[in-house]
């Protein structure tokens, strides 16, 4: 899994995941648990992940859908 986006931010996370379903693409959303932990006040950002196979794939159905701008570093 590799991550292409980290927000705090539940709408776009909703979103980029809705995307990945109809295209068919494995993805998941980390760090849910430690909003949990820290009161839910929602400090602390969540890591969309997608499958590594088809990352180049996600990555562009994100951007296609104005998303670019939220994309994390390639390189990270």
């Amino acid at each position: 899994m590799h991550e292409l986006i980290r927000t705090n931010d539940p709408v776009l996370l909703s979103f980029a995941e809705s995307l990945m379903k109809d295209a068919g693409i494995h993805c998941l959303i980390a760090d849910q648990a430690m909003s949990i932990m820290e009161g839910s006040l929602g400090m602390l950002p969540r890591r969309f992940l997608v499958e590594e196979s088809r990352l180049d794939e996600a990555r562009t159905i994100l951007s296609d859908a104005g998303l670019a701008d939220e994309l994390c570093d390639p390189k990270d």
